[in-house]
């Protein structure tokens, strides 16, 4: 039986068993390796605070995840397909590896964060506030 996700090492393992399958993906690998060219070293450490804190509230994230994905989606126009592929890994992987009220957290919360910046990155488009 699978258990929850319940501390830091948890959360370095969702996270780092995500970015593998990510990097290999067809539809958003070469996001991330060639166009975003992303430092992993640098910022898998990143990754881990964030989401220690959207699951843990310890308030050790203090990055800007909007204004990456604003310059990101300057350099390649980031879509809808992208979003929904970012979302269907990160479950497969949360599912293949967890089970339990964190791991459904975790899922709510990457839903809301890809809508927030996908509406976002919308509103930077048509100039308009949604």
């Amino acid at each position: 039986m699978k258990k929850d996700i319940e501390n830091r090492a948890d959360i370095e393992l969702l996270v780092t068993t995500f970015y593998d399958v990510v990097v290999t993906d067809p539809v958003i690998g070469k996001i991330f390796t060639d166009i975003a060219a992303v430092n992993w070293e640098a910022h898998l450490p990143v990754m881990f605070d964030f989401w220690e804190n959207m699951l843990f509230y310890t308030g050790k994230y203090n990055g800007n995840p909007m204004k990456v994905h604003q310059a990101l989606n300057k350099r390649i126009h980031l879509e809808k397909a992208h979003f929904d592929q970012w979302i269907a890994i990160f479950t497969s992987v949360v599912d293949t590896l967890f089970d339990g009220e964190k791991a459904i957290l975790a899922k709510q919360r990457a839903i809301s964060i890809s809508t927030i910046i996908q509406l976002r990155l919308l509103q930077d488009q048509s100039g308009s506030r949604l």
